[in-house]
């Protein structure tokens, strides 16, 4: 099975030696995406326009290879902190209305550049 090396402009390049997402057969695995708007490089830190911004920088990295965020099956959240919980669950709930895709989502210690929070995905094409 062959495996692609994802590479968008539209999402944040890799702050380390990893790629941004792999696609190997018919499914994408997505590295954690920051809240990083890709365009200016910004490390956004209000929770909901984190959690916005995350989830746009995943959609970019699976339209690049012809998915979309309706063909996610399973997601992790990190959080720095799990008081943001309701807040994170407001915005995703706005990009995953029908039949939501499973879910983990953990507070951790710390996350790169301290950020509020993490998303990554499994989706199929």
């Amino acid at each position: 099975m062959n495996r692609e090396v994802i590479s968008t402009k539209d999402a944040p390049g890799a702050i380390g030696p990893y790629s941004q997402g792999i696609k190997i057969g018919d499914f994408i695995f997505t590295s954690g995406q920051l809240p990083i708007n890709p365009k200016t490089g910004e490390l956004i830190s209000d929770v909901k326009e984190a959690t916005k911004t995350s989830l746009e920088n995943v959609k970019a990295i699976l339209e690049d290879v012809g998915s979309s965020l309706d063909k996610v099956v399973k997601t992790t959240v990190f959080l720095k902190d799990l008081n943001d919980f309701a807040a994170v669950n407001e915005v995703y709930g706005e990009y995953f209305k029908e039949l939501p895709p499973a879910r983990s989502c953990f507070q951790v210690g710390k996350l790169p550049k301290d950020a509020v929070l993490e998303i990554e995905v499994i989706a199929h094409i």
